[in-house]
């Protein structure tokens, strides 16, 4: 993911070398939102396998870094979260009988992580006001954390589109949006059978101040 973000920090400095107008600013913005997750758990393989599906709804609070590029007709930015924001956790306690050597008996836990959050952004004026529309791409890793019988689950690196509206008094930014990801599948390691897929949004209010 670090070459992907070097792209588009070039991507954006050249933009403003073509822009003679183009003010340089950066910033810290807060968050507030609302993160949804399905998620569904499947053990075994095909034909003889099990689902456990279940469902999240986390609020986070947190604050991002960001630098943009303002021109008449739009703006050009790169956000970054230096915090975690959790997609869910759970446990569950497995009692299959009482022959050790045909059941797995005990208490599993398992949590994802949204990390290393980068969003590319365009702010597209409309209307007067200081009001734009937001268009953004998010780039992140979900990290997961578990305690399995036999296996374990890694990380993925995960993308997903952001849409909403905003308004700029100054150097003050309000905005209101809604990010969707793409559907994840994680397959277990080290002598297990499962999987897990998710798909996750958010619903976010954001308050940045520009330097």
């Amino acid at each position: 993911m670090t070459n992907i973000i070097r792209i588009i920090a070039s991507s954006i400095i050249l933009l403003w070398s073509f822009s003679a107008k183009a003010e340089f600013q950066y910033g810290i913005g807060g968050l507030f939102g609302q993160v949804s997750t399905d998620g569904t758990e499947t053990e075994g393989t095909a034909p003889d396998t099990s689902d456990r599906s279940k469902s999240f709804e986390e609020l986070f609070v947190g604050a991002d870094l960001f630098v943009e590029f303002i021109s008449d007709s739009y703006t050009i930015g790169l956000s970054y979260v230096p915090f975690d924001v959790e997609l869910g956790s759970g446990s569950r306690t497995d009692n299959n009988g009482d022959d050790p050597a045909e059941n797995d008996d005990g208490t599993r836990t398992a949590s994802a992580d949204l990390t290393d959050f980068y969003t590319l952004y365009a702010n597209i004026p409309f209307g007067g006001g200081g009001m734009y529309t937001l268009l953004g791409y998010h780039f992140a890793t979900v990290e997961t954390a578990e305690t399995l019988n036999e296996s374990s689950y890694g990380n993925v690196d995960v993308e997903g589109y952001q849409i909403g509206i905003g308004s700029r008094s100054g150097n003050i930014k309000y905005e209101l949006s809604y990010s969707d990801f793409e559907n994840i599948k994680i397959n277990s390691t080290g002598g297990g059978t499962n999987s897990v897929s998710a798909d996750a949004d958010t619903v976010q209010f954001r308050v940045s101040y520009g330097f």
